[in-house]
C-alpha cells in the first residue's frame, strides 16, 4: 500500500543536477512546499547522499556526469525498491521516457516545462502513478517494452559505467579512480566493448554513449564538462 502524506508533514526531497544554477532555482521553487534534503552534482554523488539522507522523492537530471539520472536511479533501486523519482530532462525522447518507466511509477517532466507540471508530476508519483509530460502523452505507451529496450541497449552497469566516462572524455587513469578498478582492467573494458559493437575508435565510442542515452548532447553540459576537465 502506498504509504498517505498529509498536510501534517512535510516531505523530504533530494535535487540531483550539475547545473546548479537551475537546481538551486529549482530548491528556491520547491521549499516553500517541501523540505529540501540536499543538491548533488552526479550520479555517484545521488547513490551515496540517497542512501544516507532516505528522501521521500528524488527528483534527478537524466544528463549528469560520471553516472547518469537513470542508471543512478536503477541502482539505487536495487538497494530500496520503494525510492521514488521524478526525472527531469531537455529531450522529449518517448525512448528515454519508456526506459525511465521500466522503473516503475515514475515522473518524466522536461526542464523548460512550468513549474506546476513538475508539482503534479509529484503528486501522480506519491500515490503509486507515473506522469509523463503533456508532451509525450499521445503516444502509445502499450509500446513502451518495445522503446524501453531501442533505448537502453545490451550493455551491463560496468559496461555502462565504462562507456559513459569514455564518452565524456575521462582519461583512462580518471576513470580507474572513479571506478576504483586498475588502468589495465579499464583498458581491458574498452576493448571488450569496442569489439563486441564493432567499434573502430573513440570517435565511434562517444557517438555509441550519445545513441544509448549515456552522454548528452546538451551544448550547457558539454561546456562544463570541457571546463571541469581543464580543472582536473
Amino acid at each position: 500500500m502506498e504509504r498517505a502524506y498529509t498536510g501534517r508533514s512535510r516531505l523530504k526531497l533530494l535535487i540531483a543536477d550539475d547545473h546548479m544554477i537551475f537546481a538551486q532555482a529549482l530548491k528556491v521553487y520547491l521549499e516553500p512546499k517541501y523540505t529540501i534534503l540536499g543538491v548533488v552534482q552526479d550520479g555517484r554523488a545521488l547513490i551515496e547522499e540517497s542512501l544516507k539522507l532516505k528522501p521521500d522523492i528524488i527528483i534527478a537530471d537524466v544528463a549528469m556526469p560520471v553516472l547518469n539520472g537513470l542508471e543512478a536511479a536503477r541502482r539505487i533501486k536495487e538497494q530500496v525498491p520503494n525510492m521514488k523519482f521524478i526525472f527531469l530532462t531537455m529531450r522529449d525522447d518517448p525512448n528515454l521516457a519508456a526506459a525511465a518507466l521500466e522503473l516503475g511509477p515514475i515522473g518524466f517532466v522536461l526542464k523548460h516545462s512550468a513549474g506546476p507540471e513538475l508539482l503534479e508530476a509529484i503528486e501522480h508519483v506519491l500515490r503509486g502513478d507515473s506522469y509523463v509530460t503533456r508532451k509525450l502523452r499521445a503516444e502509445d505507451w502499450a509500446t513502451t517494452k518495445a522503446r524501453a529496450r531501442q533505448f537502453d541497449k545490451e550493455l551491463t552497469p560496468r559496461q555502462k559505467d565504462i562507456v559513459q566516462l569514455c564518452g565524456e572524455g575521462r582519461p583512462v587513469k580518471q576513470i580507474a579512480g572513479v571506478l576504483n578498478l586498475s588502468e589495465k582492467t579499464v583498458e581491458f573494458h574498452k576493448h571488450r566493448i569496442m569489439k563486441s559493437f564493432n567499434l573502430k575508435n573513440n570517435a565511434e565510442l562517444v557517438l555509441f554513449a550519445l545513441k544509448n542515452g549515456l552522454i548528452s548532447i546538451d551544448p550547457e553540459f558539454s561546456e562544463r564538462e570541457r571546463a571541469a576537465g581543464s580543472q582536473r
